[in-house]
């Protein structure tokens, strides 16, 4: 899309997916990955190490003892746990600080869309996995777009005071949304195509054909965690402003209620994961 174009003009510029961060991808398809394996993937970026260490030791996860390595963390708090903690850590580490920005509300925003991106992708029958990656990353691009055009994006946010509005400012403003340039940069740092295509598909999932259940998906989980950031109810803001695509997805609001996880308790540690 030519008005992408951009926001990628400069690659020397753009965020590099660390290669532990590549590794960890590909660990979802090994079945037989250990503990093991998964504490030596890690340790190979001390930074990273350090990170991890200090959220499994955090109030998150209130560890009956101080965990010392890798492998103690993966045993205290889950294989799955610690390659969220890791992929998050990498992710929040490949974009550079913006001077007047709010790092730690954004986020904890998208540790709260891909928390609820994998539980909403366990209800839709998608692996959870690659739907916590998806809603971990889902709002970067609007990163991109804060180094280029930091006044557009201000407004933009200004603009947005409804849940799930944002995007239609962004168009508005700028003629693409943050949505559209999380999903070029998904190609560039080399995601599963079906990663890239969900990406792509949450900027306007009901108007996709083929329809793409992950687009719907992540669509969803940004506005619980909006939600979540503005103080309202997840599962009322779903319905007001985005009925149909749940009705879409069939998803049980019951169910959903059952298993949704507190704003707090998915965005608890994003200090830790910083710093």
């Amino acid at each position: 899309m030519p008005m992408l174009d951009k926001y990628f003009a400069n690659p020397a510029a753009l965020p590099s997916m660390p290669e532990v961060a590549h590794r960890l991808l590909k660990s979802f398809d090994d079945e037989g990955l250990g503990m093991q394996a998964l504490a030596d993937l890690i340790a190979q970026d001390q930074g990273l190490s350090v990170k991890v260490l200090r959220l499994a030791n955090s109030a998150r996860y209130s560890p009956a003892h101080a965990i010392a390595t890798l492998k103690e963390a993966a045993m205290n708090i889950g294989m799955v746990s610690l390659r969220d903690l890791a992929l998050a850590a990498c992710v929040a580490g490949a974009f550079p600080q913006v001077t007047g920005f709010d790092r730690l509300r954004f986020w904890r925003q998208c540790l709260a869309t891909a928390g609820h991106a994998r539980m909403l992708a366990s209800a839709c029958d998608l692996e959870p996995d690659s739907a916590y990656l998806a809603g971990l990353v889902m709002r970067t691009g609007e990163l991109l777009m804060l180094m280029q055009d930091p006044e557009m994006v201000a407004l933009a946010e200004s603009r947005a005071h409804a849940p799930d509005s944002l995007l239609d400012h962004e168009r508005l403003l700028m003629q693409c949304t943050h949505v559209q340039v999380t999903a070029e940069l998904a190609l560039r740092w080399h995601f599963p195509q079906t990663l890239v295509d969900g990406l792509s598909a949450a900027d306007d999932p009901l108007n996709r054909r083929p329809f793409c259940k992950l687009g719907g998906v992540l669509r969803l989980a940004s506005v619980m965690a909006e939600a979540g950031d503005l103080g309202l109810p997840p599962l009322t803001t779903l319905l007001e402003a985005q009925g149909e695509l749940v009705q879409r997805l069939g998803l049980d609001l019951e169910w959903l209620a059952g298993h949704l996880s507190p704003y707090e308790t998915l965005t608890d540690g994003v200090d830790q994961l910083l710093h």
